[in-house]
């Protein structure tokens, strides 16, 4: 007997976060990385999760040492940062939690990303 498969489901901040990388891969010359991306989920992450939800890493093992990540994590309800897990598909990470049958995609990042905006900080 097989076990069932599990939902997948992209919530509105994965959605968000795709378009920050479709936006960054555009501003890299790589419009074909965002369409070889999006292929790639289809045929390749949401299949693997539904069958595997729990075959990422625990976010957790190795810890936030930000304080702004340590804040937000605190914030979580209880239980829900042993959740997180993330899933490595080649130049990008992705944050996502299992719970009731259903794998919450919850972020997308590709490396190269940084996490701040340098040209807002000093403007010129």
């Amino acid at each position: 007997m097989t076990d069932p498969l599990y939902r997948v489901e992209l919530t509105a901040s994965f959605l968000e976060r795709l378009d920050a990388v479709e936006e960054f891969l555009i501003g890299a010359d790589a419009h074909f990385a965002y369409d070889d991306l999006l292929a790639e989920l289809r045929s390749t992450v949401i299949p693997n999760l539904r069958r595997f939800p729990r075959m990422g890493r625990r976010y957790l093992e190795q810890p936030p040492r930000s304080a702004e990540a340590m804040t937000q994590l605190a914030r979580l309800p209880a239980g829900a940062p042993d959740a997180l897990r993330q899933y490595l598909l080649g130049d990008y990470l992705i944050l996502y939690t299992e719970a009731e049958s259903t794998v919450y995609l919850l972020s997308i990042r590709h490396h190269r990303q940084l996490s701040f905006n340098f040209a807002r900080l000093w403007p010129s």
